[in-house]
């Protein structure tokens, strides 16, 4: 009859919640390349990985990696069979017959040997002897269990009362030299930094060069001139010159005012020059030969966003509309490489296609790609793959708020609930709309409402699955979509509240009873920072009613008299 014996001390329950969360939790590490398929993308993205992991010859080695490799080098198990050289499982008659001495070699001195021979003996006692044996199969160690001791972590000199001069010297050395010097890098260092981590002299350009009819170009010469100080000069490269005749050759005049608007008469200082350059041969996409101008490209574009993130905050902060949108859409067109300021096809965004594609031929993706199709071009299977993972984003609902209020009432605190999710292009199922739900359904959504504009978030708390990477072929890194949202009045050219950038936008699920976020925010249009012409606009009304209906007139509160 079998025995069944239970773990009531629980020493093995480590063991099986560990075994148990491997099976969970191994699956979910193994790297999942989602995002767009197209081969430009996954190819962008394997380099991308590629450079942040190293390679073989030039592995990248990270603080992380070298604690992790110090950890596990100083860790050490008390193996007494790999002390006496011998192979685990041997026999006690054969451990007994074993030589049982310690060969000096050459450069050992007296006290190593000592040591060696005391691991020697006590290996050879605990293989041999039965309670030794006993305590090294129980506890590890054939002493049986060990006592734990604390100690001061200090060298022993350090309190000797001979050696106090010097140790009071090396403490006014570090906290009355190297302490102030530390703190006084950080304190003139950040004085020179604002809140988004800019130069305060490129902050200052900006707000001194931007006007409330601010277009593109404007908005172009001011990142320009933002690299005099933020420089990422890489030395002296090959092939500048020649990359500047090239954009020369396909802008024309239109270089020229780039120019003149970072520096009149287009006279730039150096760094200027080649920010310019570099930055314009992104929008054409031209050719870099030379590694290292194509590396200090790299370090430009990744640089971009930062500086574009405090333009946009000096734009905002100024109420100008016009700017602000410009400085919105710019990222669009940094991510997609194409040339800002002119009307640009849709479809230049594909794989196999250039900046230069006619724009009345592809106003509509889907339309475009099914054309290809039927005409049997070579381009159609990379184009529909990079339309799979395209998303648009769709506005499910928008409605004027006011927490505890039926209408919007003069001087209230006004909330506009916005409904979004994303689309994809060519998905077959039908979005479910708002006015399609039951009255049940509607009247839970009422719930969910009122309590998100109660709360501060300014975006709903909801499972969303993490966004795949956008398709940015041309982008020096991996890139999650993002969209901005901002309220303003294009009759007067003013922003009412400042943009703010969201992110995690759910997926559209015809299955799902609220497939979409809810975002308190009021806004004109949403354009995204990674897709070029993927805005939406809508006008929106608020009806302020000062006279109440004739329930709501005579409702008072009822306030005793003290």
């Amino acid at each position: 009859m079998a025995n069944y014996h239970y773990d009531e001390a629980g020493n093995m329950a480590a063991y099986l919640v560990i075994s148990v969360l491997v099976i969970i939790l191994l699956p979910v590490t193994f790297p999942l390349d989602s995002g767009c398929q197209c081969t430009p993308c996954v190819q962008r993205r394997a380099d991308v990985r590629r450079h942040q992991r190293g390679s073989l010859l030039r592995p990248k080695f990270t603080r992380k990696a070298l604690l992790i490799t110090v950890g596990w080098g100083s860790y050490y198990v008390y193996n007494p069979f790999e002390i006496l050289e011998i192979s685990t499982g041997t026999t006690e008659k054969a451990i007994k017959s074993h030589p049982d001495k310690v060969k000096a070699t050459i450069n050992e001195t007296l006290e190593d040997i000592t040591n060696r021979f005391v691991d020697f003996t006590k290996a050879y006692k605990s293989l041999t002897d039965e309670t030794i044996r006993r305590n090294w199969e129980l506890f590890r160690h054939p002493d049986g269990q060990q006592e734990v001791s604390m100690g001061i972590a200090l060298l022993k000199w350090v309190i000797e009362g001979k050696n106090i001069i010097w140790v009071l010297g090396v403490y006014g050395i570090l906290f009355g030299g190297a302490l102030l010097t530390l703190v006084g890098r950080w304190w003139f260092g950040n004085r020179q930094k604002t809140k988004d981590g800019i130069n305060t002299k490129i902050a200052a350009a900006f707000f001194k060069a931007r006007t409330d009819n601010s277009g593109m170009k404007e908005v172009i010469g001011a990142l320009g001139q933002a690299y005099r100080w933020e420089t990422t000069w890489a030395g002296t490269a090959v092939g500048l010159e020649e990359l500047e005749e090239q954009i020369d050759e396909k802008m024309g005049d239109r270089w020229r005012e780039v120019k003149d608007l970072v520096a009149p008469g287009g006279k730039c200082e150096w760094t200027e020059q080649r920010a310019l350059v570099l930055l314009y041969a992104h929008f054409l996409r031209l050719n870099i030969g030379d590694g290292a101008l194509k590396q200090e490209q790299t370090r430009l574009l990744l640089q971009a966003p930062m500086l574009l993130n405090a333009l946009l905050g000096i734009s905002a902060a100024r109420s100008w509309l016009s700017p602000t949108l410009m400085v919105m859409r710019l990222p669009a067109y940094i991510t997609q490489a194409l040339l800002p300021g002119k009307t640009v096809a849709p479809q230049a965004q594909l794989p196999g296609f250039d900046g230069d594609a006619d724009a009345s031929e592809g106003k509509d993706l889907v339309s475009f790609i099914l054309r290809l199709e039927d005409e049997g071009d070579i381009r159609k299977t990379e184009a529909r793959k990079t339309l799979e993972g395209w998303s648009w984003l769709d506005v499910v609902d928008m409605s004027f708020k006011v927490i505890g209020e039926r209408l919007v009432t003069p001087s209230s605190i006004v909330f506009l609930l916005v409904k979004l999710r994303l689309r994809r292009p060519l998905q077959s199922d039908a979005p479910s709309s708002v006015s399609e739900k039951s009255a049940k359904a509607i009247r839970e959504d009422k719930e969910k409402d009122d309590k998100f504009l109660n709360r501060r978030r300014d975006a709903e708390d909801i499972e969303v699955a993490t966004p795949a990477w956008a398709h940015a072929p041309h982008w020096p890194g991996l890139r999650k979509p993002g969209w901005l949202l901002v309220l303003a009045d294009d009759k007067s050219n003013r922003i009412v509240v400042p943009p703010m950038k969201i992110s995690d936008v759910p997926a559209s699920s015809p299955g799902k009873e609220r497939d979409y976020r809810s975002y308190k925010l009021q806004f004109q249009a949403p354009p995204t920072d990674t897709l070029v012409g993927e805005e939406t606009f809508q006008r929106l009304k608020i009806d302020d009613i000062s006279a109440l209906n004739a329930e709501e007139q005579t409702a008072e509160d009822e306030i005793s008299d003290p």
